[in-house]
C-alpha cells in the first residue's frame, strides 16, 4: 500500500520522523535518579498531565475502535463519560491523597502500608499481567493501522511484523528519558492524532452529497429495523454484549472500570504522581476527562459518516449525476484504514497515517515506562533487593534496571499483541469493546483489595492472594471460548465484560475480606 502514497506525503512523512528525533534527543535527557525517571520529580503542570491521561486512555483504542464503534453501532460510548466522572470523584476523595501522603511511586506500594510488604509484590505482578494484556491489545490495534498502511492488508505475518516496528521505534523513543519524556511525547502525539481526526471529519462532510438534515434523517432511522444510530443513553436490559454501552452497564460495570483504571492502573496513574500535589492530580484528571468527551465524539462521528458513506447508496448518489457509489469491500475491522488509504486524496492521507502512528506511540510509551516502574519499584528495589539481597540499590542502577525493564516489557507486549491478533479474530467483537474488555482479568482482584483496604480491617497476605486470583479466574471461565470447555451448549451464556468486572469485583471483595490482620494498620481520614 505505500505505494499509494505521493511525494508530497512522503514529504510530509519526513517532516515527521525530524520531529520525533528532535523532541526524541530533547525529551530523553538522562534522568539521574529513580524519582525523576519514574515520576518527574512531582513537577510536571496540571495542563501536560491532562492531556498526558487522555492519551493514554485513549491512543490506538479510540482512533480505531471510535469509528468502528461509530459504524457497526451508534453514540452510547459517550455515555460512559458519565462513569468516568463518578470514578474521578472516588479517587480523588479516597485514593489520590493517600498516593502523596506515603509519597509511593507505584499505587500498589499503598498496599503494603496497610497489609504488609507481600501484597504490595502480589498486586504488582497481578497488575503486570493484566497491563500486558490491555496494553498488548492497545499495541495490535496500532499494528492493524501501521499493517494496512505498509502491506495493504491484516494479513497474521504482517501485523506481526508492524508490532515489531512499533514495539522497537517505542522503546528508542522512551527508554532514555523516563515518564517525563512520555508525557511530553504523549501531548505531541495527543495534538497530532486529534487534528488527524478532524481532517478526516472535514472531507467527510464535504465528500457526501447531502445536507445536515438529510445524514442526521438517516443516522435516526437507519432503516433495515436497525436502532438509531444518534442514540446516547440506551436503557436496554440486555446482558450480553449488545448491552455492553447500555446505561445500566455504565453506572454499575464502568464505573467500577474507571475506577480501577484512573487510581490502581498504574498505566494512568503514574501521570497523575508526577504532579505537586494530590490537588494538581485531581484537576489534571477531571481535565482529561472533560477534554475527552469532544474527542471521542469526533472519532465516534467519523464512524457514523462512514456508515452513510458506505451504506447509503442514495445519499452518495443525489446531487451528483453518474458518480459512482463508494464500496467497501474490506472487513470491518479495517473500516477506517480502508477509507484513509482508498478515498483520501494525497496530504491528508499522509498526516491521517502519521495521526495513527502517532497514536500507536502513544499507547506503547504509556505501557512501557508504567509497566516498567512497577517491574523496579515493586520487584526488582523492594523484593529482590530489599527481601532477597538485602542491599540497597543506588539511584543509577535503579535507573539502569528501569531501561533494561523497559526492553522486556517490550518483548513481552509484542508476544501479547500477536496473541491479541487471534483472540479478537476468533471473537469478532468489536475493536473498542475489545480493548476495554482485556483490563477486566486483573481490575477485578485489585478493586477487590483496594476496597477492602479502604472500607474494611480485614484482609490478610492468604485472602489477598485469593482475591487476586478469583478475580482474575472469574472473567476467563465467563469468556464464550472458554466456556465451551466446561459448559455444555445449553447453559453456555454470553455476559457482557462489564458485569462480568461487577460480579468478579464482588466475590473478589467478599474473598479478600474472609482473611483476618495481624498486624495490618487501618487508613485514618487525617492522613489523607
Amino acid at each position: 500500500m505505500i505505494d499509494q502514497f505521493s511525494l508530497i506525503d512522503w514529504a510530509i512523512f519526513a517532516g515527521y520522523a525530524l520531529t520525533l528525533v528532535a523532541t526524541g534527543l530533547w525529551f530523553n535527557r538522562k534522568s539521574q535518579s529513580s524519582k525523576d525517571y519514574f515520576l518527574a520529580g512531582n513537577q510536571m503542570p496540571v495542563w501536560l498531565v491532562s492531556i498526558s491521561v487522555l492519551a493514554t486512555s485513549q491512543s490506538a483504542a479510540t482512533f480505531l475502535g471510535g469509528p468502528d464503534q461509530g459504524y457497526r453501532g451508534d453514540l452510547t460510548y459517550l455515555a460512559t463519560n458519565l462513569a468516568g466522572f463518578i470514578a474521578a470523584g472516588f479517587v480523588a476523595y479516597f485514593l489520590l491523597p493517600k498516593f502523596y501522603h506515603y509519597k509511593v511511586f507505584t499505587v500498589y506500594e499503598l498496599l503494603a502500608q496497610r497489609f504488609g510488604e507481600k501484597s504490595k509484590y502480589q498486586a504488582g505482578t497481578v497488575y503486570l499481567i493484566g497491563r500486558l494484556f490491555a496494553s498488548g491489545a492497545r499495541l495490535y490495534m496500532a499494528a492493524i493501522a501501521v499493517a494496512m498502511i505498509l502491506f495493504g492488508d491484516i494479513a497474521a505475518n504482517h501485523v506481526i511484523a508492524s508490532i515489531l516496528l512499533i514495539a522497537t521505534v517505542g522503546f528508542a523513543y522512551t527508554m532514555y528519558g523516563g515518564v517525563r519524556s512520555v508525557i511530553y511525547s504523549d501531548v505531541i502525539q495527543a495534538m497530532v492524532y486529534i487534528s488527524a481526526a478532524l481532517l478526516v471529519l472535514g472531507y467527510l462532510i464535504i465528500s457526501i452529497p447531502a445536507d445536515f438534515s438529510a445524514i442526521w434523517a438517516v443516522l435516526a432511522d437507519p432503516g433495515d429495523g436497525q436502532d438509531s444510530k444518534l442514540t446516547v443513553f440506551n436503557f436496554t436490559t440486555d446482558l450480553g454484549g449488545a448491552g455492553v454501552f447500555s446505561f445500566w452497564s455504565v453506572v454499575t460495570g464502568f464505573v467500577l472500570l474507571n475506577i480501577a483504571a484512573f487510581g490502581l492502573d498504574q498505566d494512568v496513574t503514574q501521570r497523575m504522581l508526577t504532579c505537586k500535589d494530590s490537588k494538581s492530580a485531581t484537576r489534571a484528571l477531571v481535565s482529561s476527562i472533560f477534554m475527552g468527551i469532544p474527542v471521542v465524539l469526533i472519532f465516534v462521528c467519523i464512524g457514523l459518516l462512514l456508515f452513510v458513506y458506505y451504506q447509503r447508496p442514495d445519499l452518495m448518489q443525489s446531487g451528483i449525476e453518474g458518480e459512482p457509489t463508494p464500496e467497501f469491500v474490506g472487513q470491518t475491522v479495517t473500516i477506517f484504514m480502508y477509507y484513509v488509504l482508498t478515498d483520501l486524496p494525497n496530504g491528508i492521507k499522509a498526516v491521517v497515517t502519521i495521526g495513527i502512528i502517532a497514536a500507536a506511540l502513544s499507547t506503547l510509551n504509556s505501557g512501557l515506562n508504567s509497566m516498567s516502574s512497577v517491574l523496579v519499584q515493586d520487584l526488582y528495589r523492594g523484593f529482590y533487593c530489599g527481601l532477597i539481597k538485602k542491599v540497597s540499590p543506588s539511584e543509577q542502577q535503579l535507573v539502569k534496571a528501569g531501561r533494561i525493564s523497559m526492553g522486556l516489557v517490550a518483548i513481552c507486549l509484542s508476544a501479547m499483541a500477536g496473541l491479541c491478533y487471534y483472540w479478537q479474530q476468533y471473537t469478532d467483537m468489536p475493536l473498542l469493546a475489545f480493548a476495554l474488555s482485556v483490563m477486566v482479568f486483573s481490575y477485578s482482584g485489585l478493586l477487590g483489595v483496594y476496597f477492602t483496604a479502604l472500607f474494611t480491617k480485614r484482609g490478610s497476605a492468604g485472602s489477598i492472594l485469593g482475591a487476586l486470583i478469583i478475580g482474575f479466574s472469574i472473567p476467563v471461565l465467563m469468556q464464550p471460548y472458554v466456556q465451551t470447555w466446561y459448559l455444555p451448549d445449553a447453559w453456555q451464556f454470553d455476559l457482557n465484560f462489564s458485569y462480568q468486572l461487577l460480579i468478579a469485583t464482588s466475590v473478589a471483595t467478599i474473598v479478600c475480606c474472609l482473611g483476618v490482620a495481624q498486624n495490618a494498620r487501618s487508613f485514618t481520614k487525617e492522613e489523607a
